[in-house]
């Protein structure tokens, strides 16, 4: 599945085709889909909605940051890198 994601006002972000949503904290959340694995750095972040079973996550609060990470393009794990 190809993943949509869509950003209105810095304030709401809506990404189609998850497939996990590894973490999520009101300062951070890290969602994986088939290809990629991104993380959402933010204020007040909050999940809206969940819908797993149709690849859909919606979030709202600031977000100041979006980072992509291809699956499988690092020998290194992905948290280690996350923390360095």
């Amino acid at each position: 599945m190809n993943e949509i994601i869509t950003i209105e006002n810095s304030s709401n972000i809506s990404i189609k085709g998850a497939t996990k949503v590894a973490s999520s904290t009101s300062t951070q959340a890290i969602v994986e889909t088939s290809e990629n694995t991104l993380v959402i750095s933010g204020q007040n972040l909050e999940v809206r909605k969940l819908d797993l079973e149709n690849g859909e996550v919606v979030f709202l609060g600031k977000i100041t940051n979006i980072k992509f990470a291809p699956i499988g393009n690092s020998k290194t794990p992905f948290l280690k890198r996350l923390f360095k």
